[in-house]
């Protein structure tokens, strides 16, 4: 059996009534639009395409992404290693229907999270030109987002504390926070930012509204941006071959 029709239900179930994953992957990036996109007054201003919130909001949409993605996917590799693999064995559910169980749940909340976020922007004034960069930025955020499941899954693999899947959000959190995600950067602190985890991704997700322009009055090149995501799509990779190592080495 590839798919427990379910297990995806109980597992979708069960996160919704996790406080933690509500909290992070859910609440927050909307409360944070709200706040720097809404109740401070610039929203309004143009940039680029459209406004100031439509900015905003495809930055939290983009963290949102991010956050759910590395959580969801540190706790099936937190659960594998306690030995619910064994539990799974005793039924028709093979370990590639596990993992593709814990995967789709994954990209589910990843796209609640984002679906939270662009209703907070529709209803409250986010605003771009066309129709399609609405759709463009949403097919962005989704598909370069599945990344970070590899970053959560490694995380998972690599720590045997219950706490990785909470060390894989607040990495999430630290890297947006220098990443020119939260806050526009200058200077030197930019510079550093273009090598951050979520500058690539969240810079391509800008791009329908902003077409690499950044509030600096320079421009990112579409190329290293791409680059910068395939480095550290490169490098996640690896984290989860040592964490694979590390975890069969403990056993």
């Amino acid at each position: 059996m590839l798919i427990s029709p379910t297990m995806l239900r109980i597992e979708g179930v069960r996160q919704l009534r996790n406080p933690y994953t509500l909290a992070f992957t859910l609440a927050m990036p909307v409360a944070m639009y709200l706040l720097f996109g809404v109740s401070m007054g610039y929203g309004t201003l143009s940039a680029g395409n459209g406004n100031v919130s439509f900015y905003i909001m495809t930055s939290m949409a983009a963290y949102g992404t991010a956050v759910a993605m590395s959580s969801l996917t540190s706790l099936a590799a937190t659960e594998a290693k306690q030995g619910w693999g064994r539990q799974l064995a005793m039924t028709p559910l093979t370990t590639a229907g596990y993992a593709l169980t814990k995967m789709l749940t994954s990209v589910a909340f990843a796209a609640l999270a984002l679906v939270a976020v662009f209703t907070a922007g529709m209803l409250s004034g986010a605003h771009v030109d066309d129709a399609w960069r609405w759709v463009a930025t949403a097919g962005i955020i989704l598909g370069i987002g599945l990344i970070y499941g590899l970053f959560g899954l490694g995380v998972g693999l690599f720590f045997s504390s219950d706490s990785a899947a909470a060390l894989a959000s607040i990495s999430m959190t630290f890297f947006a926070f220098f990443g020119n995600v939260f806050m526009p950067l200058d200077g030197v602190m930019l510079d550093i930012a273009r090598f951050t985890p979520l500058y690539g991704f969240v810079a391509l997700s800008r791009w329908p509204l902003t077409d690499g322009r950044l509030t600096t009055g320079q421009s990112d090149e579409m190329w290293m941006l791409l680059l910068n995501v395939v480095v550290w799509l490169a490098l996640f990779a690896v984290l989860v071959t040592v964490g694979m190592k590390r975890s069969r080495a403990r056993q």
